[in-house]
């Protein structure tokens, strides 16, 4: 039996992948998930995702268009 990831650790991971020098919008995010075959809904889906983890988890940049940055959950 597999389990399934939650859409935010399967965004977690395919980030941890790349490891992205700069914060990435909601749209490139979902195309590098789309890229690993972990695809979401939307880029909206995106947001909604991370936008919930900004207590602490994600790092939320309010430009235009809004960027996100994961974390890193060992940099206590």
């Amino acid at each position: 039996m597999q389990l399934r990831r939650s859409e935010f650790e399967r965004i977690r991971t395919a980030l941890a992948e790349v490891e992205p020098d700069e914060p990435l919008t909601a749209r490139e995010i979902h195309d590098l998930l789309d890229e690993r075959g972990e695809t979401l809904d939307s880029p909206h889906r995106v947001a909604t995702v991370l936008g919930r983890r900004a207590d602490g988890e994600v790092e939320v940049i309010r430009d235009r268009p809004y960027r996100y940055r994961v974390l890193d959950d060992t940099a206590n």
